[in-house]
């Protein structure tokens, strides 16, 4: 699996409906109306994120693999 930066994933997650309800210092909360999840984005610069939270935030997002 591709590693990528908290700010690509807040991208994805943005391009597919979910909206960035606020901000805890460096973390960006995203939720989706009618989906109950709601999804905290380290956002460290261009830092990747750690493959084990990557792949369960994206779990979460329903985002695949394959749309990296």
């Amino acid at each position: 699996m591709k590693a990528i930066s908290g700010k690509e994933l807040a991208r994805l997650l943005e391009d597919r409906g979910w909206q960035l309800r606020r901000t805890k210092g460096s973390h960006h909360i995203y939720s989706k109306e009618g989906n109950p999840a709601r999804i905290s984005v380290p956002i460290h610069g261009s830092k990747p994120l750690k493959i084990g939270l990557q792949k369960h935030l994206m779990k979460i997002a329903g985002i695949d693999e394959k749309e990296l």
